[in-house]
């Protein structure tokens, strides 16, 4: 047998990929699982995405390979849903490239930035593809606490010592808000002191802001703390947002040199996305304020269903989350969010993700998923009344 890299030894299959063949072996068993684990949207994009995308494919002269850097009407539509959105200036020809997803912005940033013997401060808990991604550039994870005793804000002294410690070799801190898998949103006075440390400190500051117009009435960029762009690289997602998940369409927004240096990277691992698909995005972009209202209306109504499942299991939690997900700390019956995830499954044959997946920080906790209707979400609360 061929030896992997090793660059894959401290990588694991992702966990859902795993959890996932689980629940269908139960499914193939005659369980009917109810799976409220994955933040995957389970609303179409609006009609006017799909009408454009169905358009634009039948024009025989679309196929093609594309540009690496994006067609520019995406570019543009980019650039503008910033000013709107965000009340955020950027240039659409040099400060924006669009992603296959802003999944694989994290790999890209990573790999077009990290050294071994480089370090980059990841939150505990938080995403896990942050450390995965930092591991397969062949450089270390440093953990940095998100933490209940600070309302999940992280502690910018705290952060300034682990630089300090490490003498120079932290290149990237990636942060998130609002954050996953907490529901918090950074204190604006943060947010502005984190972007201060890290020009300090030379660090790049990697915001991964996917969630930010999910029941959250103050979306937040990272660059109106700092204009000049100097040390903030910004990854955003229609998947959430626009409902368009599987349509793999983010973007990374940065200084001229920063997009330069990543699209050097990226422009040998892909071939441009589908202009089809990048049109519907710039239309998905250019929608009025009311899509987005009418979506979190229905993400409300989920919560509080939501809230109820945590109520009926004990489950303490802060009731000013936003995003799509609940999050919780679990009673002291179970010894932690795995042993009450794997109970409910089992039991009761509904899945929600344990939060030690998201980093130890989260072992004693767990996380709802709003991306099921409010059916399935009542059928929930019942098995778990029953």
């Amino acid at each position: 047998m061929i030896a992997v890299a090793n660059r894959l030894q401290h990588i694991g299959e992702y966990y859902f990929s795993q959890k996932l063949r689980e629940i269908e072996t139960l499914r193939q068993q005659g369980a009917d699982i109810i799976n409220l684990g994955i933040g995957s949207p389970d609303l179409p994009p609006h009609p006017d995405v799909i009408a454009v995308l169905q358009q634009e494919s039948n024009q025989p002269h679309q196929h093609a390979y594309q540009s690496y850097k994006g067609v520019a009407a995406l570019r543009t539509a980019i650039a503008q849903w910033y000013k709107t959105t965000y009340d955020v200036v950027v240039n659409p020809n040099t400060e924006v490239l669009p992603l296959i997803g802003s999944k694989e912005g994290i790999v890209h940033v990573c790999m077009t930035y990290l050294n071994p013997g480089d370090i980059a401060l990841v939150p505990n808990p938080g995403y896990p593809t942050y450390g995965a991604a930092v591991q397969l550039a062949g450089a270390t994870v440093d953990y940095y606490d998100i933490l209940t005793v600070n309302d999940y804000q992280p502690d910018i002294h705290a952060i300034e010592k682990q630089f300090q410690a490490h003498k120079g070799k932290v290149k990237i801190c990636f942060a998130n808000t609002p954050h996953m898998p907490t529901g918090t949103t950074l204190q604006p006075a943060i947010a502005s002191a984190l972007v201060a440390l890290c020009k300090r400190y030379h660090v790049l500051l990697v915001h991964d802001n996917p969630y930010s117009c999910i029941l959250n009435n103050q979306p937040t960029s990272f660059l109106r703390y700092d204009v000049d762009k100097e040390v903030v690289i910004e990854l955003n997602s229609l998947s959430k947002s626009h409902n368009m998940a599987g349509w793999r369409v983010g973007m990374v927004v940065a200084h001229e040199t920063h997009i330069n240096n990543i699209l050097r990277f990226k422009s040998n691992m892909d071939s441009g996305m589908f202009l089809p698909v990048q049109l519907a995005a710039a239309k998905a972009l250019t929608l009025d304020a009311s899509w987005q209202q009418s979506l979190n209306e229905v993400y409300a109504k989920r919560q509080q269903i939501a809230i109820q499942i945590f109520d009926a299991m004990q489950v303490q939690y802060n009731k000013q989350q936003v995003g799509m997900f609940l999050w919780g700390q679990v009673p002291k019956v179970y010894e932690s969010g795995y042993a009450m995830s794997n109970a409910l499954l089992y039991n009761k044959h509904v899945f929600i993700t344990p939060g030690g997946i998201f980093g130890s920080n989260g072992n004693n906790y767990v996380r709802i998923s709003l991306c099921s209707n409010e059916t399935i979400l009542n059928q929930a609360l019942e098995r778990i009344k029953a």
